[in-house]
């Protein structure tokens, strides 16, 4: 047991280094939910990415804006 004032320690804490039982199904559902929306991220934009309507710009960058030195004085 921690006593009022010093760090917590990992040794006093119940369920330190174990992902058993509820827990384990509640993290692998939240990995399998974030995959699922990711995936529908993708498939959207590659459905409903319209390669025509891109308008093309062909300028070169020649100068990177405050590329250069600055002298402080």
């Amino acid at each position: 047991m921690s006593k009022i004032g010093t760090e917590p320690e990992l040794r006093d804490m119940d369920d330190y280094n174990t992902l058993t039982g509820e827990k384990k199904k509640i993290v692998w559902t939240v990995i399998v939910i974030g995959l699922l929306i990711g995936a529908g991220f993708v498939l959207a934009s590659k459905v409903y990415t319209d390669k025509g309507d891109v308008i093309k710009t062909d300028d070169p960058i020649n100068a990177v804006p405050l590329s250069k030195n600055i002298s402080i004085k």
